[in-house]
Formats: C-alpha cells, sequence, structure tokens
C-alpha cells in the first residue's frame, strides 16, 4: 500500500486542510500519516472559532517517526500557520520526502487579497518552502505574491505560461495555476514540466457557486492521482472533475450549507476517475 503523510491544521467542524485532505487520500488507497500544525473547533469562515497551536509538537512527533524509520511515498504541504511551521515544513519535506514525490500547496491568498495575518515576508518564506518540493500548485493570487507580480483578474494563455516558467524557476520541478479560466463557464488547471519543458492543462465546466476549500481537496485529489502513478495529465483531470463533481452534487442540495462542498458523496464518482485514467 502507499503511503503518504500530509502537513496542515485541522478543524473539528468545517471542510478544509486536513478535514478534507485525509479521507480523500484515503479513499484513493492510500495511508495517510498526518502533521497537524493546529486544531481549530470551525475553519475561518465562522467567527469565533477557537484555536489551539501545534508547532511545539511537530518537531516531536517527526523525531518518533524517525526513530520508527517510517518512510513515505510522498509528503504533502497545505496551509502553514507561521514563519516556523514553514522552517518545519523544510525539515518535513527534506527528512520524509528525499526521492519522493514532495508537493507544496502554498495556501495564503485568494482575489489578488493575503489571508488575514500573512503578508509579503510571509509570502517570500512560502517561496523558499516551494524550492524544496517538486510540485507546487498555487492559485493566481498566490502565484502572484511568490513572484512579486501585480495580482490580475485578466490574462492569457501566454501570460499564463509566463507565470508558470517563473514558478518553476523557485526550484520545484513542477508548477500548476489552478483556478485558470480563459473562456466564460470553463475553469481547471494549467501546469508546466520543467524536466521536460511541456504544458498540460485541464477545463471542466464550471459551476454558478464557490465555495471555501475546494483548494485543498483539489490538492489532495492531485496527490492521490499521482501516488497512484496517473500521469501528470490524468491527474489534474482527476481533480478538477472530482471538484466539479462536489460543487455539483451540492448545488443539488435546496438547503445545502455554505461552508463546503458535498465531497462525501463525490468519493465514488472519485475512485471511478482513478480506475478509469489508471487504464
Amino acid at each position: 500500500m502507499k503511503k503518504a503523510v500530509t502537513m496542515q491544521d485541522i478543524s473539528c467542524v468545517g471542510k478544509c486542510s486536513l478535514t478534507a485532505a485525509l479521507p480523500v487520500l484515503s479513499a484513493m488507497g492510500i495511508e495517510t500519516a498526518v502533521l497537524p500544525t493546529a486544531v481549530l473547533s470551525t475553519h475561518t469562515m465562522f467567527s469565533g472559532f477557537t484555536f489551539h497551536d501545534l508547532t511545539q509538537q511537530l518537531r516531536p512527533i517527526m523525531a518518533h517517526w524517525k526513530q520508527e524509520h517510517f518512510q513515505f511515498d510522498a509528503v504533502y504541504t497545505g496551509y502553514l500557520g507561521s514563519f516556523e511551521q514553514i522552517d518545519i515544513a523544510m525539515e518535513l519535506l527534506d527528512t520524509f520526502g528525499k526521492g519522493k514525490l514532495k508537493i507544496v500547496d502554498p495556501c495564503m491568498a485568494d482575489s489578488g487579497k493575503f489571508y488575514p495575518g500573512f503578508t509579503q515576508d510571509f509570502a517570500d518564506a512560502m517561496a523558499e518552502l516551494c524550492a524544496h518540493a517538486d510540485l507546487i500548485c498555487p492559485n493566481l493570487s498566490e502565484a502572484s505574491f511568490l513572484l512579486h507580480e501585480p495580482y490580475r483578474s485578466t490574462y492569457d494563455e501566454t501570460y499564463i505560461k509566463g507565470i508558470l516558467k517563473r514558478l518553476s524557476d523557485l526550484g520545484c520541478s513542477t508548477a500548476v495555476l489552478t483556478g485558470v479560466s480563459f473562456e466564460e463557464g470553463k475553469i481547471g488547471a494549467f501546469a508546466y514540466d520543467r524536466k521536460t519543458d511541456t504544458y498540460t492543462s485541464c477545463f471542466t465546466s464550471e459551476e454558478k457557486e464557490h465555495f471555501h476549500g475546494t483548494g485543498d481537496l483539489w490538492a489532495s485529489a492531485l496527490c492521490g492521482a499521482l501516488v497512484n502513478g496517473l500521469d501528470l495529465h490524468h491527474a489534474l483531470m482527476t481533480a478538477c472533475e472530482f471538484i466539479r463533481e462536489a460543487i455539483h452534487l451540492t448545488l443539488e442540495e435546496a438547503d445545502h450549507n455554505t461552508y463546503g462542498v458535498n465531497f462525501e458523496q463525490a468519493i465514488p464518482y472519485l475512485i471511478q476517475l482513478l480506475k478509469r485514467a489508471d487504464r
């Protein structure tokens, strides 16, 4: 059985970070270890949430894993809440990711703005973490901050290709931009492989609403697809189609909530996608 470890926070209610990554990776047949950076009562869409930082537990956990000679086929980092956690994430990638798949999802911004508490200095530290990864998957806001590039809500394919090449110059071998759209009603991901100097992309129909946490679900599905041996194009397709289906199923419920998608109902479809792409 393939094994992965993911480092990010966990929300007791709310479908993001570990609450999303763990069930998705497990459903894709991957034994998943977790390195939880914090525990929140809910994700940050809610007001008044509780927050308990676990930074001081991270290095002792990793030391125990090293003592037990645990090994993983992939190391995947998501939302990190401090400079120290970025440093620890580098240690995680370097210690347990040698010769394995290393993925960094630099969660820190959306719609051209940083999430609360983050600054350009944090983005610069995140860029250093990206240098330790094989694959990074920012959205366009995060990519703009990583590159000190003004955020643009309108762009063309030439611009996206240029951003991807510059992202790969951070040190990763593959850069993926999520949430890319060149035409109304279509959305997807665009990727650049520096080793082969090639691009690949996948686009699906865009649903009428967006939901909190879909980026975490997307990155988790991408990780699961790659660990299962899919090539980059089919991994992108699997992740994009999974999110589209999850949003579609959510919107079919007249009384659906707004704090996350019904990804649980889309997991059978995700498994079908995985099997179909593996043929």
